[in-house]
Order: C-alpha cells, then sequence, then structure tokens
C-alpha cells in the first residue's frame, strides 16, 4: 500500500507540475508530499525528479516510472469502477474510433446486436486510419491495430493478429517469387501510409529478432482496402493484417508470399486514455468486444 500511495503522490506531482500545486489537490501538506517522493526514490534508488527553486522536471528514470505508474493506477481506478458501477445502466453517447478497413470489415457488423443488448445507447462511430488524439478529439475510446509496444494509453487486448505478404499471381508469374525478405527491395510493394514502421516491413530472423527490409514501389495510400484492391489488380506487393487479406488468400486472388518467415504480432486493442473513471458505457462496449470480436475475427481466417 505505501508503494502504491507513494506512486500515486509522485504521479499527481508530476500532473500538477509541483508539490504545492499536488499537496493542494491532494488535501496534504507540501511537506508530506515531498516526504512520500523522496521516500519512493529512495526505494527505488534513482531521482526521479529534477528539481530548483523555478522549475520541476523529470528525469529520464522519472518518465519512464511515470508512463507505467500512469497505467497501474488507471487499472486500479478501472478495477474499482467495475466493482462499484457493475449495476449501473450504460446510457448516453457513445464515440468510437477505429482504422477504416478494420470497421467496415469487422465492427460495423457487430454493432447492431450490440446496440440491441444495449438499446439506450447511441453510438458515434468514426473510421479514420490515422492515430487520433481520443481527449482532444472526444473520443470515449478507440480500437486500434498495432504492434505491441508502450503507450500512456490503456489497452484491454481483444485478439491478436500478424501482417501477410502478399500479390497477385499474375504479378508473381511476370516477376518471380521473393524467397527471403532481402529480395522485396527489387520489387514494387505497395505501401501504407500509416504504418508505424514508415517504408520498413519487419520480419522476425531465425532467433526471434525483429528485423526490417526498406521497400518502395509505385503507390502509397492510407488505406487498407485501397492496397488490397491493388495487389488484386497485380500493382505489386502488399504487407497488411492478416484478416484483411484472408478473403482474397482464399479466392486465390492474393496468393501468400514469403509465408515461411514470420512477421511480429500484432494487437487489436481497445483503448482509452488513463486517469479516468471507466464509465459502465464504455465498459459493456469494450466487453461485448471480447466476447464476440475474436471469434469473428478467428472464423474469417481459418475459414
Amino acid at each position: 500500500m505505501d508503494q502504491l500511495a507513494g506512486m500515486a503522490v509522485f504521479a499527481r506531482v508530476v500532473e500538477e507540475n509541483g508539490f504545492t500545486a499536488a499537496a493542494r489537490a491532494l488535501n496534504l501538506s507540501k511537506a508530506a508530499v515531498s516526504k512520500q517522493v523522496a521516500r519512493l526514490e529512495d526505494r527505488l534508488g534513482v531521482r526521479l525528479l529534477n528539481r530548483s527553486t523555478r522549475r520541476l522536471g523529470l528525469t529520464e528514470a522519472g518518465r519512464d516510472y511515470y508512463e507505467r505508474a500512469q497505467r497501474i493506477l488507471a487499472e486500479i481506478e478501472d478495477a474499482e469502477q467495475a466493482a462499484s458501477s457493475r449495476l449501473v445502466h450504460p446510457r448516453g453517447l457513445l464515440r468510437v474510433n477505429a482504422p477504416v478497413s478494420f470497421g467496415q470489415t469487422y465492427l460495423t457488423p457487430l454493432l447492431p446486436g450490440f446496440m440491441k443488448r444495449w438499446p439506450e445507447l447511441r453510438v458515434e462511430l468514426t473510421l479514420i486510419d490515422r492515430f487520433v488524439d481520443l481527449i482532444d478529439e472526444g473520443f470515449d475510446l478507440a480500437v486500434r491495430v498495432a504492434a505491441l509496444g508502450s503507450s500512456p494509453l490503456v489497452a484491454r487486448r481483444l485478439c491478436a493478429a500478424r501482417h501477410v505478404v502478399c500479390a497477385a499471381p499474375t504479378y508473381l508469374a511476370a516477376r518471380g517469387t521473393p524467397q527471403r525478405p532481402a529480395d522485396l527491395v527489387r520489387h514494387d510493394c505497395l505501401l501504407y501510409s500509416y504504418l508505424s514502421t514508415g517504408d520498413e516491413w519487419r520480419f522476425l530472423g531465425p532467433d526471434g529478432r525483429a528485423f526490417g527490409v526498406r521497400v518502395g514501389g509505385p503507390l502509397r495510400a492510407n488505406n487498407g482496402d485501397a492496397l488490397r484492391h491493388a495487389a488484386v489488380a497485380g500493382l505489386g506487393i502488399v504487407y497488411a493484417p492478416d484478416f484483411l487479406m484472408a478473403d482474397m488468400l482464399r479466392q486465390g486472388l492474393l496468393a501468400p508470399v514469403l509465408a515461411d518467415w514470420r512477421t511480429p504480432e500484432l494487437a487489436v486493442q481497445a483503448v482509452y486514455p488513463p486517469g479516468r473513471p471507466l464509465g459502465a458505457k464504455v465498459r459493456v462496449f469494450i466487453d461485448f468486444l471480447v466476447e464476440t470480436l475474436a471469434d469473428t475475427i478467428r472464423g474469417a481466417t481459418s475459414r
């Protein structure tokens, strides 16, 4: 409990940008707040804050600790809210963001079932591929497909996915089939504007370590469907989540490339901002996605 108390006080000092403001917000004395942070630093054996008479700044260790503390404190608040709000009936407007292709193919078909279950909820779904700022743009949550990694947002994993590399049989007949990732540099590749690694396609080596191949090609687009159609038309090789390419692969309109080479795991996640109570409307939507989405995607990729 002392560890959590110190973590919470430290996080509030960072958020309030000072000991005096944090003490006021926590209804504690400035000396008590300072003592809590000093104890935390002593226990960790590192300095978390650079203090001066004019400003307060995070050290590198402090920044890393604060990001993790945010997520831990948000999860604790989330758990308490879950217990206390179980009987709260969800109602009102739920604003959700999701990527275009994923939202159209997998999320939109699930909405009627969700809204029948919770008829007092209204849903505003915005489909856009860029990563929106949930707080500034007023979203309650977003569904994101991304590589696993650190983020200040609280994330609930919904299911796993991977990138696949594929191309039309006509393209491969004309240009040949790459045998290893390095061969991609000699091919026309179709580029996704919002890929987190830019024009570098990532693979896993025999030792499990990720490595990248920088590619180029005739088309760059900010939407997965546009790249899928271009690939089917024989314009080049595409690197995209498996659930977006499953139908085309099943129908033979696309053929797998480099199937023996694994790609880093992706996660389909529901994300929401830390530091605020998780309302009933957000909770029931996330629970519904956990209940339905993984089976839907698994069924689409395994047929």
